[in-house]
Formats: structure tokens, C-alpha cells, sequence
């Protein structure tokens, strides 16, 4: 799979761009069929939910799945971004299993 990742407001470690791609690596398994990912994490001025937003898209053939997360640290938000793919994706599975 083919992981763009941009960091918007700040410049990304390379610890954090590690984490990252070995989260999305992960991902690769459940969505086989999947084209390209994009990863865009950037800086919020709003303190008090998290300011670390973390959007994922997954582009798959004929459909492409987005999550989105917001929180205190961007590794945090990658991890929840990571679940809520997950779940979409047994969904487009088993829309287009049948």
C-alpha cells in the first residue's frame, strides 16, 4: 500500500512518521484490495478536547473510507483513527462479499 503522510502546522519526527507507517502496515493486512492511504496530522488551536487531528483515507476500488480524531497526543489519535477503519472496512467487506 502506497501511505502519503503529511504534517500540517509543525514538522513530524521521525519517530512519530515511524509509528506511523508501522500502524499502517498493520492496517494493510484487513484491506488487501486497498489502492493508496493518505495520513494528514496537524495542529488545532483548541486545548481542551486535543489538539492533535489525525485524518486517515483509505482508497479502495470504487469506494474510499475516512476517519477522522482529534486528541492530546497524535499517536493516540492514530491508534483510534486505526479502530474506526477497522470497523468500516469489515463493513465495505461485507457489502461487496455478496
Amino acid at each position: 500500500m502506497n501511505v502519503k503522510i503529511q504534517s500540517v502546522k509543525f514538522d513530524a519526527d521521525q519517530k512519530l512518521i515511524d509509528f506511523v507507517e508501522h500502524k499502517m502496515a498493520k492496517l494493510d493486512r484487513f484491506a488487501e484490495r486497498t489502492v493508496s492511504a493518505e495520513v494528514i496530522m496537524k495542529l488545532d488551536k483548541d486545548n481542551e478536547k486535543g489538539n492533535k487531528v489525525v485524518t486517515i483515507s483509505l482508497v479502495l476500488p470504487g469506494d474510499e473510507l475516512v476517519a477522522e480524531n482529534r486528541s492530546k497526543t497524535f499517536e493516540e489519535s492514530v491508534d483510534l483513527c486505526i479502530d474506526a477503519l477497522k470497523k468500516q472496512l469489515e463493513r465495505y467487506k461485507e457489502r461487496y462479499a455478496k
